[in-house]
């Protein structure tokens, strides 16, 4: 029988997979850290304050990308390119999703609506990496590899989330709620799109390494399939719900240091 826990498994004890499963994992949080600190250097004087916060962000999500990479490494294994079709970072931005990297290349101030858009894109993939970390935390806490990366990382989602609730909302209250639950839903719905089709092409990539036989990667395939018809149906709108953060300024000290391997 088919579980998520022996899935992981069959995936990391194998060189070639985890390699690949680490190489996507670096590269996206590598991009997210990028994407963070040239937001914080292009904030309009009205969000100044949040600076701090964008800042600690990135340095969080370039630190996840060094920890994979490390892991790596402690197995002897170089990073690969990662296909196109499996860089779920690229693919949101191809798809209009958060701000374009042509924007974030330019020396110009962004607008209060950038912003916005920036916590609103945030607020949903952080919701996914938030749901990810908690269930490789729930199998592999113990892991002699694996767990004080994933207890680290998982922590470091858990703030993201709730700063991006606490932000949102703050904005809310001054008069963006409608266009913050526009850009909501709009992330949300394209967002399980490219999760789909991302999750599909990793898991053709996997099965063509570990040579799954065809019955096990149909069965694969038609779950996440079925995921995307629950998240298509209701599942998206546990992407665009706002509410009081458990952690409240979850980003307002300094970054915690990654792990000595890192």
């Amino acid at each position: 029988m088919l579980s998520a826990k022996k899935l992981f498994q069959e995936i990391l004890d194998n060189d070639e997979s985890f390699r690949l499963f680490c190489s996507i994992a670096a590269g996206g949080e590598s991009q997210g850290g990028w994407e963070n600190g040239r937001i914080a250097a292009l904030a309009p004087e009205s969000q100044r304050t949040l600076v701090p916060k964008i800042a600690r962000h990135g340095a969080d999500e370039d630190k996840h990308g060094r920890i994979f990479n490390a892991l790596l490494k402690r197995r002897g294994l170089q990073p690969v390119e990662v296909p196109y079709e499996t860089d779920y970072t690229l693919l949101l931005e191809r798809h209009g999703i958060g701000l374009a990297h042509e924007q974030l290349k330019r020396d110009e101030p962004l607008t209060e609506q950038d912003i916005i858009t920036y916590l609103a894109h945030s607020r949903v993939t952080e919701q996914r990496a938030f749901e990810q970390m908690a269930l490789l935390l729930r199998y592999f806490a113990d892991h002699p590899d694996l767990g004080r990366a994933v207890k680290m990382i998982s922590n470091d989602e858990d703030n993201h989330l709730s700063y991006c609730h606490e932000e949102l909302l703050r904005l809310a209250r001054s008069g963006h709620g409608r266009t913050i639950q526009r850009i909501l839903r709009e992330c949300a719905l394209t967002e399980i799109r490219v999760y789909r089709d991302v999750s599909l092409a990793a898991m053709d990539h996997m099965g063509r390494i570990l040579g799954w036989p065809r019955a096990k990667a149909a069965v694969l395939a038609a779950a996440i399939r079925g995921l995307y018809a629950y998240e298509r149906l209701v599942g998206w709108r546990r992407m665009v719900s706002l509410a009081p953060p458990e952690r409240p300024d979850a980003l307002g000290g300094p970054p915690v240091p990654a792990p000595e391997y890192a």
